[in-house]
């Protein structure tokens, strides 16, 4: 089974790794037979799997539910879950909400915010949860951000960024994670801090690892796809057709072929 170490040590190798969100047993034995690196049991499965129009009706008890059906279905993948909205609101609500996934089977949490969650990292990672912070498109924020758009477009909002970064990462932030933004900004941010892997949707081919929505990069989108997507299904034929689209994705991510230019944002820092 893929650890956290293990992450960390393909950082330092210089070692792409793959990630994909996952929330049921038999698309994670897949990804297992994959060896797809990592799985992040999603609060997007509020709008995938539920049909709602965001993320921010999904609940801890959702989360939990579908990170012990992964735990089950794959033995390989380092697991992260997040923690879906206003579930971290208070220090206490972090304690208690990270347990309960944690002990559905979850190897890290993820939470979506900025340095002012520094208070919330420390204090989780001193009661032995590790912890993944979302920057950039954080998507629980949609309606502060009004859509789904770009983020750190100017140098100033980059600097702030990388601000955010470093505060979460001081209060031990084991991963962070950035969505939406300019692919310079990822490459910055995955080289100023060694020790910890930086997972990038939206942001470039530098970031450490690559994560994917699983129905997008199968083609399950129906409507808008967003830039930062690629349907790897498209490429596979045959009975195992699934299964080889993860594993040209793991490839592709590992030889630095996906993201290409087309999936990225180019923006003058």
């Amino acid at each position: 089974m893929i650890s956290l170490s293990d992450l960390r040590q393909f950082k330092q190798q210089g070692r792409k790794f793959s990630c994909l969100t996952c929330y049921d047993a038999s698309m994670a034995k897949a990804m297992e037979l994959a060896e797809i690196d990592s799985i992040l049991i999603g609060d997007s499965l509020g709008m995938v799997v539920q049909g709602h129009d965001s993320t921010l009706p999904v609940t801890v008890a959702d989360m939990a539910y579908h990170t012990a059906a992964v735990r089950r279905g794959n033995q390989h993948s380092f697991i992260m879950c997040d923690l879906p909205f206003m579930s971290y609101a208070t220090l206490n609500d972090a304690l208690v909400n990270s347990r309960t996934v944690m002990q559905a089977g979850a190897q890290m949490i993820k939470i979506e915010g900025g340095a002012w969650l520094s208070e919330t990292v420390q204090v989780l990672t001193r009661n032995g949860v590790p912890v993944c912070v979302h920057l950039g498109l954080t998507p629980q924020s949609v309606h502060v951000f009004g859509g789904y758009k770009l983020q750190a477009k100017t140098r100033e909002a980059a600097d702030q960024l990388i601000a955010d970064c470093k505060a979460v990462v001081d209060a031990g932030a084991a991963i962070l994670l950035l969505e939406c933004v300019p692919s310079q900004l990822g490459s910055e941010i995955a080289a100023l801090f060694p020790n910890v892997p930086v997972i990038g949707i939206g942001a470039g081919v530098e970031t450490d690892g690559q994560v994917l929505v699983v129905q997008d990069m199968l083609g399950l989108t129906f409507g808008r796809v967003a830039r930062f997507v690629r349907n790897f299904m498209k490429e596979q034929s045959g009975e195992m057709a699934i299964m080889d689209a993860f594993k040209a994705y793991h490839v592709a991510v590992q030889e630095k072929t996906f993201p290409a230019k087309e999936h990225i944002f180019q923006v003058e820092l």
